[in-house]
């Protein structure tokens, strides 16, 4: 597939994002390496900067040692530290071994076992289409968001089953948006009446090429082109959506395609080394063919989110915004490690909003596939990837297209794979954003 033009305004920013990558790369060898300096048993004891990455390794590893004393954990990106809740308890051990790892320990009231629990009672009792929730680590609450959708007796019932949690385990806030998948739009791939934007190339466990979208454009159409009306170029092979996520595989036709693991920033590509995990606090970015470039944190992870089509579970919550036609595009760190895929949300890049993202790691285990360099290519370029063609950022071009199916979700959103805000961080954590944020990752 031939890689498209992208609009002025979107190239622009593009090559905003291009210079400051630029420079970042230059700047982190020097952060990672003070940041890896000094090992006396006086700094270990102390909390230790780190990448957000790292802070997320830390925090999994860390989950498992303090067993039930574990409350969860964020990444403080100011700091450049990870905090980790415990719950009081007589084994102060545990917390000792916390502290000796590198994290900032804190006590907090709610246990991750009680915080699971609610959000249980929550699906049970509240499962109400235009809700969702997750739990907070920063707050030591489940954060609930009800969409402008929710009044009268299902608002009274999400209140209700709020209270019923107890005091200091909830909160609940009104979203002014409507909670949908963010369909059409986007530049790339089409198949049926839907539009959507390919996410990140990947190789498929039998070697092929292939590449990651949103679920709800795989259940749309089995075969997609890179052109409206065109002939397909790829065959959906696996779609989750609604359920236990919202993500698809769809292979090339074409075994020879290729589908390097590289974003296309329309002059110059960037390198994907791999797919991580989110961690609460972390800055991330978002490419979308509609809106561009956007950044943000990551608010929540495991958030259940109530669309219209049904429950999704899974998903990572943020306050990136998206508009429709950024559907199925790269959420990634400005380090050029693979995070999300854009599904839906409420609000917009005006106003803001909230928005939920299948996590790349959970797809990639779930269709057995692999994304960065280590098969030899075909690995994960966001969308931009050669064969892939989806994404980029996208001509906008079709941004109204969408409708196209509700299913569309389409958003072009290559784009870039930047890399990790918080790691640039000693380049300068502040990562701008098209719209008034600013036009491009800044170093």
């Amino acid at each position: 597939m031939s890689h498209k033009r992208i609009p002025k305004r979107r190239a622009a920013m593009a090559a905003g994002g291009v210079v400051a990558l630029g420079a970042a790369a230059i700047l982190l060898p020097n952060a990672n390496a003070s940041q890896d300096g000094g090992s006396s048993d006086d700094a270990a004891a102390a909390p230790r900067t780190l990448k957000a990455a790292d802070a997320s390794d830390l925090a999994a590893r860390l989950a498992g040692l303090l067993g039930d004393s574990f409350a969860g954990s964020y990444y403080d990106s100011g700091a450049r530290q990870l905090v980790v809740n415990v719950v009081p308890g007589d084994n102060n051990q545990v917390v000792v071994q916390a502290e000796k790892a590198g994290a900032k320990v804190r006590e907090v009231d709610n246990s991750m076992g009680e915080l699971r629990g609610g959000a249980q009672t929550l699906k049970a009792e509240a499962g109400i289409p235009g809700t969702a929730w997750a739990i907070d680590p920063r707050t030591n609450k489940i954060l609930v968001t009800a969409d402008s959708t929710v009044t009268g007796d299902r608002w009274d019932r999400l209140e209700s089953t709020v209270d019923g949690l107890g005091s200091g385990m909830a909160t609940v806030r009104k979203s002014a948006g409507t909670f949908k998948t963010f369909a059409s739009g986007g530049d790339a791939i089409f198949g049926g009446g839907a539009r959507c934007s390919l996410g990140f190339n990947v190789t498929a466990g039998d070697g092929s090429p292939a590449f990651l979208t949103a679920g709800h454009c795989g259940v749309a159409a089995d075969q997609w082109s890179d052109a409206q009306g065109g002939q397909p170029i790829a065959t959906v092979d696996q779609a989750v959506f609604p359920g236990e996520g919202d993500f698809a595989l769809v292979r090339y036709d074409d075994p020879a395609t290729e589908a390097p693991s590289e974003v296309d920033l329309g002059d110059q590509t960037l390198p994907i080394s791999g797919a991580a995990e989110a961690a609460v606090g972390q800055e991330v970015f978002r490419m979308g063919s509609t809106t561009g470039l956007a950044d943000g944190q990551v608010l929540g992870l495991d958030a259940t989110v109530n669309y219209p089509e049904g429950t999704v579970t899974g998903l990572i919550q943020t306050d990136v915004c998206a508009e429709p036609g950024d559907s199925g595009g790269s959420l990634f760190t400005r380090d050029g490690l693979a995070i999300g895929l854009t599904s839906g949300g409420s609000g917009d890049c005006t106003v803001g909003g909230e928005t939920f993202f299948q996590p790349v790691t959970t797809a990639l285990a779930a269709v057995g596939a692999t994304l960065g360099g280590e098969d030899g290519g075909a690995g994960a370029g966001d969308a931009g990837g050669a064969g892939a063609g989806a994404g980029e950022e996208g001509d906008a071009g079709g941004a109204g297209d969408a409708g196209d199916g509700g299913a569309g979700a389409g958003d072009a959103g290559d784009a870039g794979d930047a890399g990790d805000a918080g790691d640039a961080g000693d380049a300068g954590d502040g990562a701008a954003v098209g719209g008034g944020d600013g036009s491009g990752l800044t170093g």
